[in-house]
């Protein structure tokens, strides 16, 4: 359970990342606004065409109505005739789906178009006014849909008389007509809307295109290579830049008054030390109280000078890593001290492999630390390695990565935490004072830095340091 969690953590997190992203919720917002602005005009100029297209149906059949009205006629018998014939050359091919019928009292039909071939026209038995039109929809011919528009007539001379004037034409002419419309307009609304996301995200680009270079300056002010906020930015964005780097100006002028009065009271307290360890020094060796009281005066000066010392030396790291603009190359500190050590443990013929990738990284923060740091670990590890130490730095741009491994014994599990203690040794037998591996400790501490303890692939221990 443990292990799905984990491997589902990341998910979770690139999700809240998403959510919390500026240009994801401009670009969705922008996307789902189009989306459905596009999705509502389709279905309004849908509707709105139906309704005119269903109009000019309506209104074609009645002008087919009106003409056929027009030439009916009935003899002397009583038999209707057609006086003239339609003008829409539709009515005299078979099936071509446009037709007119004239059916008596009885709605038998009496006359009809050549295109109902042998075939009539059923249609419902509603009573209706004389001349008014009815529109009705009815099924005939093979199945398909007939919408009909009916009208009942009288003749003058035969008043006794009504008949029914019908014209129908194929309903599916008309679905046809409104289907290719809702195609060629879904073809239409798909193509604007790539066009208007296009646009869009280009605009949230262009738009945000400020902040990202906003990002990138503090990426490098952070680095150390900017001591301010410079370049051209909006309107709306100067004020936040302003303030920034007043604030910048402020937190410098903090820092230099820190680290003058640092140095006061470093001198402040050093001289009355000194005084006070010096005569102490002159009555140490004397007989009886007086000898004792010197050399108790003695030993605590000396612990109060390597106490305000350390203090002090601590006062103006924190200070230090305040200061954007103080930064170190690391790889000529590292190229120093492997030479230092080569030196140092001459006699035990260390093979140093070191990698710096890429060549220009810094370390935010004085050269002295960054040397107290990597000197105390590589010393560390010539005491312990047997023939080879390895230095791989890297960084993901945002943290620098320190890997030194070496193929000496390595420590045992239980041991990491308690090496990391100021005064504690892995093995008396090994020359130390144990306090290296603290001291590099409570400075990466100092710069927000994490150090790591683990067992090496050489065998032996790997130090990592993340900044």
């Amino acid at each position: 359970m443990l292990t799905a969690f984990k491997q589902k953590r990341p998910w979770r997190l690139q999700l809240n990342a998403l959510r919390r992203s500026l240009r994801v919720r401009l670009m969705l917002g922008t996307l789902i606004w189009i989306g459905f602005a596009l999705i509502a005009t389709g279905f309004m100029l849908t509707s709105f065409f139906k309704e005119h297209a269903t109009r000019q149906f309506q209104a074609m059949l009645e002008v087919h109505l009106n003409q056929l009205s027009a030439s009916f006629e009935v003899n002397d018998q009583g038999q209707p005739f057609i006086s003239s014939s339609l003008s829409d050359p539709r009515f005299t091919q078979p099936l071509s789906g446009l037709y007119w019928q004239v059916s008596d009292q009885q709605y038998v039909a009496v006359l009809r178009s050549r295109s109902l071939w042998d075939d009539a026209l059923t249609l419902p038995h509603d009573m209706q006014a004389d001349g008014h039109t009815h529109t009705l929809t009815t099924t005939a011919l093979h199945g398909s849909s007939l919408r009909a528009v009916e009208r009942r007539v009288k003749v003058p001379d035969h008043p006794d008389q009504a008949w029914y004037l019908v014209v129908a034409a194929n309903a599916n002419d008309l679905e046809h007509a409104i289907g290719d419309w809702v195609r060629m307009l879904s073809i239409f609304l798909t193509v604007l809307f790539i066009s208007l996301s296009a646009a869009a995200i280009a605009q949230v680009r262009v738009g945000l295109a400020p902040l990202r270079s906003l990002q990138s300056a503090l990426h490098r002010l952070r680095g150390g290579s900017l001591e301010r906020l410079e370049g051209q930015y909006p309107q709306e964005i100067e004020p936040l830049i302003d303030d920034f780097n007043s604030v910048l100006d402020h937190s410098v002028q903090v820092v230099t008054r820190a680290r003058a009065q640092t140095g006061d009271l470093a001198h402040a307290i050093k001289t009355p030390l000194t005084i006070l360890a010096n005569a102490a020094a002159r009555d140490i060796h004397l007989p009886g109280p007086t000898g004792d009281l010197a050399r108790l005066v003695a030993e605590q000066a000396n612990i109060l000078q390597h106490q305000v010392a350390w203090r002090l030396k601590h006062a103006r790291t924190a200070a230090t890593i305040s200061m954007l603009q103080i930064r170190t190359p690391i790889e000529p500190v590292l190229e120093q001290l492997v030479r230092v050590m080569k030196r140092l443990h001459a006699d035990r013929q260390i093979k140093f492999l070191s990698k710096v990738y890429p060549q220009d990284l810094i370390f935010r923060g004085e050269t002295q630390d960054l040397q107290e740091i990597l000197g105390n670990i590589l010393d560390n590890a010539c005491k312990w390695a047997k023939s080879s130490i390895s230095i791989d730095v890297s960084t993901d741009h945002q943290t620098i990565r320190i890997v030194i491994d070496d193929d000496g014994p390595g420590l045992r599990a239980g041991q990491h935490d308690e090496v990391m203690k100021r005064g504690v040794r892995a093995d008396e037998q090994v020359p130390g004072s144990g306090l290296g591996l603290s001291i590099a400790k409570d400075l990466i501490d100092m710069y927000g830095g994490e150090l790591i303890l683990e067992q090496s692939p050489a065998g032996g221990l790997r130090v990592e340091l993340r900044f």
